[in-house]
């Protein structure tokens, strides 16, 4: 919830896709984000497959009762996995050790797949808390933010220093 209200301040709309139609976080954090006019919802349904060559252009995600899939469109993919790391829809694509947790670069949030960042509890198995989550977050945002900085072409526009 808290990450989808975040998100919703730099983004026209933010979709939030559930497992279920019950969610375990706070009510006020339930509340705050029901009520913001760009937080939509899709509950009942995971995300089977990300859409996209170069650049995400959406999900498709399967209802959790039925099976049924369809396709939904976006521009961006922000998984909020919980209290237990759950990377399988990345270990195709991406390196991964033996836990399933994704492997970075050392020093950097970067994974082997250009333009990829992995944080928090999906590259951290050791300590894996909220804390810790939210400052490697924040080391996946300006990463990524170098990232595009470069692809535009004004590095030196970024919020941080290029790396060396």
């Amino acid at each position: 919830m808290e990450e989808g209200t975040f998100l919703a301040r730099f983004a026209a709309k933010v979709t939030i896709v559930h497992r279920r139609d019950e969610f375990r976080a706070s009510q006020i954090m339930i509340d705050r984000a029901r009520a913001n006019d760009r937080v939509e919802w899709v509950t009942n349904a995971v995300v089977d497959e990300v859409l996209g060559d170069d650049r995400v252009t959406g999900v498709r995600l399967r209802d959790v009762n039925t099976d049924e899939t369809w396709e939904l469109e976006a521009d961006g993919v922000f998984a909020a996995i919980g209290h237990d790391p759950n990377t399988g829809l990345f270990l195709e694509q991406l390196d991964h050790d033996e836990a399933g947790y994704l492997i970075t670069k050392p020093g950097s949030t970067e994974t082997n797949v250009e333009g990829v960042f992995a944080v928090g509890d999906v590259q951290d198995h050791v300590y894996r808390q909220a804390v810790t989550a939210a400052g490697s977050g924040c080391m996946g945002a300006l990463d990524a933010e170098r990232y595009l900085a470069a692809l535009e072409g004004h590095l030196m526009a970024a919020e941080a220093a290029p790396r060396s």
